[in-house]
Order: C-alpha cells, then sequence, then structure tokens
C-alpha cells in the first residue's frame, strides 16, 4: 500500500506549483485583470487557515527544488525539450481518450485516438508531432475531475494539498480514477507484465511532464505572483475559473484560454 502511494505522490511532487494544468503557454496579468480575477465566481474555500499554510509550504518547496530544476531544464538543446513535451502530451491523450467517450464526445475520442496511434508510430513514441502535420486537430486535454463536473457534480470545496497543490474535492476524487483502472499507462507500466515498462518509467514520464510544465511557465507564475496583491487568492481563482472553462469547454470568459502548438495552460490577456 504504501508503495503504491509513494507512485502516485511522487511524480505530483514535480507539480507542486501546479494548478493542474501542463503545458508550455505562458500567463501574463496586467493591473486592470487583477481585479477581475478577485472578483470573479469562488467556489467555498472551506479550509482557507489551512489552504494558505499549505500554499507557502508548496510555494517554498517549489522555489527550493522545482524552480531551480526547471530552469536547468529550460538549458537543454530545443529539440530535446520539444520532443519530451510532444512525448509527455502524446501520453496523457491515454486519460483524455475515456474521458472524450465518459462525457459522450465520441467524434473527438476517435480523433484523438487518431492522433494517439500516429504519433507513437510514425512520430517516434510521440516525440515528433506527425498527426498535427497530417491535419488531425489537437484537443484540450480532459480529465476525470472534468467529466465528474460535466455530469453535475459541483466542485465541492477548494483545498490545497501538500505537495499537490490547487485541487478541489471532486478534482481530488477524480484523480483516484488513474489508480483504479481509469489510467492505461498507469496500467500497463505498474502492473503490466511488461519487461520494457515499470514502474519507475512511469515515474519518469510524470516527473518530466511536471518539469517541462514548469519550465513553461516560470515567466508566467512570476508575473501572477508580482502583479497578486493576495497570491494565493490570485491562484484559488485562476485554478477555479480554468476548470470552470475547461468543463464548459468554453474559452471565453474572464479567462480567454489559448492553446499554443498542443498546448493547455492559460494566458490571460485583457479584453
Amino acid at each position: 500500500m504504501f508503495r503504491k502511494l509513494a507512485i502516485i505522490l511522487f511524480p505530483i511532487f514535480i507539480l507542486a506549483f501546479n494548478v493542474n494544468a501542463s503545458s508550455d503557454g505562458e500567463l501574463t496579468l496586467n493591473t486592470n485583470e487583477k481585479k477581475d480575477i478577485n472578483k470573479s465566481k469562488e467556489i467555498k474555500d472551506c479550509f482557507e487557515k489551512l489552504n494558505r499554510a499549505t500554499f507557502a509550504f508548496n510555494q517554498g518547496l517549489d522555489k527550493a527544488i522545482i524552480k531551480p530544476i526547471a530552469k536547468g531544464y529550460r538549458n537543454l538543446p530545443d529539440p530535446i525539450q520539444r520532443g519530451t513535451s510532444n512525448a509527455v502530451k502524446n501520453l496523457s491523450t491515454l486519460i483524455t481518450i475515456p474521458n472524450n467517450v465518459l462525457q459522450g464526445d465520441v467524434k473527438t475520442a476517435i480523433i484523438n485516438t487518431a492522433r494517439l496511434a500516429v504519433n507513437t508510430t510514425v512520430g517516434l513514441l510521440g516525440t515528433i508531432d506527425v498527426a498535427n502535420k497530417m491535419g488531425f486537430p489537437k484537443y484540450e486535454k480532459e480529465d476525470y475531475g472534468q467529466t465528474l463536473g460535466a455530469w453535475g457534480i459541483g466542485p465541492g470545496c477548494y483545498v490545497v494539498l501538500p505537495v499537490l497543490g490547487p485541487s478541489t474535492l471532486r478534482d481530488t476524487a477524480g484523480s483516484f480514477a488513474n489508480v483504479i483502472g481509469g489510467d492505461p499507462w498507469y496500467n500497463a507500466s505498474v502492473h503490466g507484465n511488461n519487461e520494457f515498462l515499470s514502474e519507475g518509467l512511469y515515474i519518469g514520464s510524470k516527473a518530466l511532464s511536471g518539469i517541462d510544465f514548469r519550465a513553461n511557465n516560470i515567466e508566467s507564475f512570476d508575473n501572477l505572483e508580482q502583479n497578486s496583491i493576495d497570491f494565493y487568492a490570485s491562484v484559488r481563482s485562476l485554478y477555479t475559473q480554468d476548470r470552470e472553462n475547461k468543463i464548459k469547454n468554453n474559452q471565453r470568459g474572464n479567462i480567454e484560454v489559448l492553446y499554443k502548438d498542443e498546448e493547455d495552460w492559460e494566458e490571460i490577456d485583457s479584453k
């Protein structure tokens, strides 16, 4: 049991400052938007005192460990960074596809399946986005938390988990689906009998995903922190709005989701 828990938590350790996204988009914030974010509709912060303490801990962890690693990653040659980013995003499609189906979007599931097949084979294990060059459209990632939301389940209270970062009770529950059969990559690498797949490979892929995300959003988080009167409240608002927009598959509102290449991070633009 402890071993399984370690497998789950270690990869997410890299995502300590994550707001549940992974991409190489950029986040910019100006002073005019700051008020709009903090005035936006908020879910209940039932554990705010504890959440703020956990948030401070996660910030310290990010500045001491995660951010320095991300800066080093950015010094790698661009082809290596791009190939790594493409590969981890290709793996994430394994979770997106079943959630497309669960949300009744069979057409998108078929397209994502085709993208996965092409990029995994012709694209050298996903390091090259051949499917995009072939005209297969890119769709935003889906997860089980989004599916629960699409089914009408409310977010519940906002929580900041130690190491894991911002979440909600619904999204936390959705995350457990990954380790009880909902993530084919987890099933194959951790529970499979394939000699070429292992727990270490799974952990490594998740760690790379987190590093890639953090490396491509260094300025984004710095801008958000510098332009926020209350950084904790700004991250909470950004996270909850992002999740709401993803559930609605709506790219309009206080936050406009802009996908750069195949990214799924948000850029806050003044409108």
